[in-house]
């Protein structure tokens, strides 16, 4: 079974860059010339990893919540919000109160997933009391976290004056790393002189990617290995037969969607205090929480697979980008190769077509 699932992702990552290369050669593009500069685009350089490695955090967060869901049968189409208001609140107190370093950041991280585990576990109370579709309740809670977070900063204890965004959180609320030592005058001498250092520590590197690896970790676990993730599974496998062995159906929905949306709301969190430091007026969705969407379906739901899956994505994206400035090419090629990924990745009916006929014409030529 795990091996049928790897060949399915390969085969859909392959058919992915298959389509696009044929895109790029539909508008006069060499495909190999373009893969090359996506992906020294993404790991070619120091700083290129660096940002790429940012990049991938919160959506290999986002992703490994949408994956806990779906493993205990909840679709939470809601990250989207449980980001927004796990990046709120992680700015409300990165930004109102004053605490001393590394404790800052932890309570600004431990308020982002009570947050967003609030935010996940309203979807789930209402489907579990009410019957309402996780879809719908997540979908009109995203919007709601979307308004709530402007509204907020309407708020003079929040919002810079003449400003779109929120004052900058307090440096003791930072997790960048060495970010006061790269401020610093000695910071500063130390990194005109080392090029390789200087690369890899001007983007806004911090200690999310550790965090994203111990969640994954974490979610992996209680998925596997313990009672709790054998209820939240059973419920989601089959909740009748999981009711009649006396398993508590309700408590479950629940404890699924908020364990989910406090994943959420950590990556919301450690956005804030990693790389942006504030937050801004959102005219539209920030797409971190449909990402992990698709980050997830890219790992088949597994939360270990979503930090290859996430890199993947990121890699994928950051290095895309600079395709129109180098060969002057539209970025939104990067777009449909992900698309047609996670479509195919939806499709393994199809795929298993695709493997059948390669083994019997295999088995074919064996017998001629």
């Amino acid at each position: 079974m795990k091996s049928k699932k790897l060949y399915y992702t390969l085969m859909s990552i392959l058919m992915g860059f298959v389509v696009g290369a044929i895109i790029l050669i539909a508008i006069g593009i060499n495909p190999l010339l373009a893969y090359k500069e996506m992906i020294l685009g993404a790991f070619g350089q120091p700083k290129y990893i660096s940002w790429t490695i940012v990049e991938a955090v919160p959506i290999i967060l986002t992703g490994i919540a949408v994956a806990f869901a779906f493993n205990t049968g909840v679709f939470n189409i809601g990250a989207e919000g449980q980001f927004i208001v796990g990046a709120l609140v992680a700015a409300l107190i990165g930004v109102n109160v004053t605490l001393p370093p590394v404790i800052h950041a932890l309570v600004c991280i431990a308020a982002a997933i009570l947050a967003g585990g609030i935010w996940g576990g309203l979807v789930g109370l209402f489907k579990a009391k009410r019957g309402v579709n996780e879809v719908i309740s997540c979908i009109m809670l995203n919007w709601i976290a979307f308004y709530f977070s402007n509204y907020m900063l309407t708020k003079p204890f929040l919002r810079k004056p003449d400003s779109n965004y929120s004052f900058d959180i307090q440096d003791s609320a930072s997790i960048r790393i060495l970010g006061e030592w790269k401020r610093s005058e000695a910071g500063r001498e130390i990194l005109k002189e080392m090029d390789l250092l200087r690369n890899l520590l001007n983007p806004p590197v911090h200690w999310g990617i550790l965090i994203a690896i111990l969640v994954a970790i974490i979610a992996w676990y209680i998925l596997k290995k313990t009672t709790l993730g054998y209820q939240l599974k059973a419920v989601g496998f089959n909740r009748y037969a999981a009711e009649y062995g006396g398993i508590n159906i309700s408590k479950n929905i629940i404890t699924s969607m908020a364990i989910s949306g406090a994943i959420a709301g950590l990556a919301g969190g450690i956005n804030v205090l990693g790389v942006s430091e504030n937050i801004g007026l959102l005219a539209s969705q920030q797409g971190y929480g449909f990402n992990g969407i698709a980050v997830s379906l890219i790992a088949v739901n597994n939360p270990l697979a979503c930090i290859p899956a996430g890199i993947l994505f990121a890699g994928l994206n950051y290095g895309g980008g600079k395709l129109n400035s180098r060969l002057n090419t539209p970025s939104e090629i990067i777009n449909i190769l992900i698309g047609v990924i996670v479509l195919f990745i939806a499709m393994p009916k199809l795929l298993e077509i695709i493997r059948n006929f390669g083994s019997k014409k295999k088995g074919g030529e064996m017998n001629d």
